[in-house]
């Protein structure tokens, strides 16, 4: 855009490399960084276009992150390691919900950004998408797979609302450019920090695995209503109720009563066990991967 975020963040004295899609907007802020002195980096890219899986070499504005980091001069540190990078941004509302899950895929496999550390987000996305990230158990139009793994994943804190009105969102026959949401509140534009959680792969939960562990709750949630027994029973599992009674969870409950630690927790103990056959989804796994990609 303009660069007014870009400005609002050189104002406050860091150091921003600024990645810009539309080539309409980078003169500007190509003068922009000339006239500082090495505070604005400008590089003609998208970061919702970061790693794509197409083979060959990348036109702008599709970006490698090892490229970028590299140019940037940010190495690699551990996953319990202080937080290496920050990225403010905007989530575009159209296909808003895939680049949330395209991000969340990324964290969990430690791809992409991730490979580098706990990579902080700070991104402006629709009220109804923070609210989904942050519903409770039991909410089963609301509380999703992406509820449970964005709230494993991540430290989730809203930062700040800001009315749609305050936004250039008018279209021609007068109305607001961004849609109602019929069960969701959606009247802000909320700026949301999405740091990840330093202890999120201990256990048995590791990259190696994470997209089995992600599959595993996307399933879960195909029926939100059913019983946890039902699910497991379907995922041939024989000593049901001997699992449940020791991870201390009620024979009854449903997929969607779950808080995200006993998802975590129900996969781990799988993992233990031998009789879960964890082929059972290995090619649904790829399957889901790859059209998530």
């Amino acid at each position: 855009g303009p660069g007014i975020l870009t400005q609002s963040l050189l104002d406050a004295g860091f150091r921003v490399v600024a990645l810009e899609s539309n080539s309409d907007f980078l003169t500007d802020l190509q003068s922009l960084e000339s006239s500082l002195d090495g505070q604005l980096k400008v590089i003609h890219g998208d970061f919702f276009r970061m790693d794509p899986m197409a083979k060959g070499a990348l036109k702008p504005p599709a970006v490698s992150s090892e490229k970028l980091f590299e140019t940037l001069g940010v190495a690699a540190v551990p996953w319990r390691a202080d937080v290496p990078l920050k990225v403010f941004g905007i989530v575009p509302q159209q296909l808003e919900r895939n680049r949330l899950w395209r991000l969340l895929f990324a964290m969990y496999e430690c791809s992409s950004i991730y490979r580098y550390g706990r990579v902080e987000l700070n991104l402006f996305i629709s009220e109804k998408e923070y609210t989904v990230l942050t519903a409770k158990p039991g909410k089963s139009k609301i509380y999703q797979a992406l509820t449970v793994l964005a709230q494993l994943g991540y430290e989730i804190e809203l930062l700040h609302k800001e009315p749609w009105s305050s936004f250039a969102t008018n279209l021609k026959n007068g109305g607001l450019a961004i849609p109602k949401a019929g069960r969701l509140p959606n009247d802000h534009f909320c700026l949301v920090r999405l740091t990840p959680q330093q202890n999120l792969f201990t256990g048995g939960l590791k990259p190696s695995n994470a997209s089995t562990f992600i599959f595993m709750v996307k399933q879960s949630f195909a029926k939100p209503k059913s019983k946890l027994t039902d699910r497991l029973n379907s995922w041939s599992l024989d000593n049901s109720d001997t699992l449940l009674k020791a991870l201390e969870i009620p024979k009854n409950a449903s997929m969607c009563n779950l808080y995200p630690e006993d998802y975590k927790r129900l996969f781990e103990a799988l993992q233990n066990s031998d009789l879960f056959a964890e082929t059972f989804f290995h090619d649904e796994v790829l399957a889901s991967t790859r059209t998530m990609n």
